[in-house]
């Protein structure tokens, strides 16, 4: 097991300022702990740039107004913090998590004045799934939760109580040998993974889940736009588990899974193959800094 994530050494983007890691924390009294007013983003730096850290900044802000709060520091503030954290981390390939949260200063349910506080890390995260693993395809369960009514919860929003069946569903899954889980929705409907979308992929086109009850996350819509650039058709769709026997190859794509092939879910197999990874190729050399790939 690695270093304690509270034992890393660097500094931490909290509020407006550099504090040191050990230092970038908050009362046990506060209300994003207690009440989950708490939005976030997972990015990804390649090459000292941020992969579409505009587009992340964005939906952070965006988040925190579904759940009724607004972010002090525009989407550019953030932007810019985000790559001092890295350039001062000397981490110019890492993992980031910008954080915005309601602070202490009411603990009921309405807290409408309490401060709203932003912070941003960044870490060393080679790759979410062993690499030995990733390139034959992992192994998925299927979770016993599933993706809420969007009439019920704020599905839009990147937000920290959302994942609470993702985390419980991903232990689940790891106990019984599988590296990850399948979640349908509300109706029993192909949705995502626990912190993942899905792909599957069937005669040269590729099929995914309409994502109305679950994020429609940025890597998923870079996977959308390099396959359209190859001209491979994406099928935005309905998908039901029973259909699953009749695709070929399924993969993840998100900030931390990247682009994953998938080999298994439950009793369903495939084979990852051209079209995986054409777009793992693909995907690898679109996140590279352009003033970087065009001067190698």
């Amino acid at each position: 097991m690695g270093i304690s994530f509270d034992k890393i050494d660097g500094v931490i983007w909290y509020d407006g300022k550099l504090v040191p890691w050990a230092d970038a924390n908050v009362h046990l009294l506060t209300h994003g702990l207690h009440y989950a007013s708490c939005v976030f983003e997972g990015e990804r730096a390649y090459g000292g740039k941020v992969f579409k850290s505009t587009e992340h900044s964005t939906r952070l802000k965006n988040s925190a107004l579904i759940l009724d709060f607004e972010i002090p520091y525009s989407v550019a503030e953030i932007v810019a913090a985000k790559q001092i954290v890295i350039d001062s981390n000397n981490l110019p390939n890492a993992y980031l998590r910008p954080i915005a949260w309601r602070g202490s200063e009411m603990m009921g349910v309405s807290a409408p004045s309490n401060t709203i506080h932003l912070a941003i890390a960044a870490w060393d995260w080679p790759s979410y799934f062993d690499p030995a693993e990733k390139f034959r395809g992992i192994r998925m369960g299927l979770a016993e939760y599933r993706r809420p009514d969007p009439a019920t919860i704020p599905a839009m929003a990147k937000a920290s109580g959302l994942y609470m069946i993702c985390t419980i569903s991903k232990h689940r899954a790891e106990r019984a040998g599988y590296a990850d889980a399948m979640m349908l929705d509300w109706q029993g409907r192909v949705a995502e993974c626990t912190g993942a979308n899905i792909f599957f992929i069937a005669d040269g086109k590729i099929h995914t889940p309409i994502a109305d009850c679950f994020l429609a996350g940025i890597t998923r819509a870079t996977v959308i736009d390099l396959a359209g650039r190859r001209g491979i058709e994406v099928i935005e769709r309905r998908i039901m588990p029973d259909e699953l026997s009749g695709f070929t190859e399924c993969f993840m794509s998100g900030t931390a899974a990247e682009i994953t092939p998938v080999a298994e879910i439950a009793d369903w197999k495939f084979t990852p193959g051209q079209i995986s990874a054409q777009l793992m190729a693909d995907f690898a050399a679109e996140v590279q800094p352009k003033d970087k790939a065009v001067a190698a």
